[in-house]
């Protein structure tokens, strides 16, 4: 995963003209100068925090960053009270891309950035009713229906990591101690 630059726009707002990821993801279609505008609002709130998914496999290959790119995962900070929570978000654009566990490592890594150095103590995520790939990743890692709204269209998960031990954070520590090796060899 990398920070979402500039140079990645481009790609990024291809993938969003999609009517398919647009419903997933609850998206509206921007021009590609709004795009733009959007990304530097990621890169630069507080209460954002946006990576690009890259394709190890690819970039051990030697393409570009934009080629090996095949989707985005995001957390937006909120703070209620002495809860700060942060609503996760995952999107694989890259149709190819999908079933091969990057969604699963992402959102792993996305949620353990958020413990460790965004001190979130809550996660939620909202998922379109019918996405049901997305229902299950996050019940997988640890979330549990909190609410439903007819209105909207989704469903709210929520996740306080300490209330459960079967979560991403585990499985992400087993990822960081591979990644680690991995690297050092």
């Amino acid at each position: 995963m990398v920070p979402y630059h500039q140079n990645h726009v481009d790609k990024y707002h291809q993938w969003m003209k999609s009517q398919e990821l647009q419903e997933l993801t609850g998206s509206e279609p921007l021009t590609l100068d709004e795009e733009y505008e959007m990304q530097l609002s990621w890169r630069d709130d507080e209460d954002k925090c946006t990576f690009i998914i890259l394709d190890k496999e690819r970039v051990n290959e030697g393409l570009s960053e934009v080629e090996c790119m095949v989707g985005d995962t995001n957390l937006f900070i909120q703070q209620d009270d002495d809860v700060k929570t942060a609503e996760a978000e995952i999107m694989i654009a890259e149709s190819s891309a999908r079933g091969k566990g990057f969604g699963e490592q992402a959102l792993s890594l996305m949620l353990l950035y958020g413990i460790k150095n965004l001190s979130v103590i809550k996660f939620i995520a909202k998922i379109k009713f019918g996405n049901i790939v997305s229902e299950k990743l996050f019940k997988k890692l640890g979330f549990s229906e909190e609410s439903r709204s007819e209105v909207f269209g989704e469903t709210t998960f929520s996740w306080m990591p300490e209330n459960n031990s079967n979560s991403s954070l585990i499985y992400q520590q087993k990822f960081e101690i591979q990644h680690f090796q991995n690297t050092q060899n």
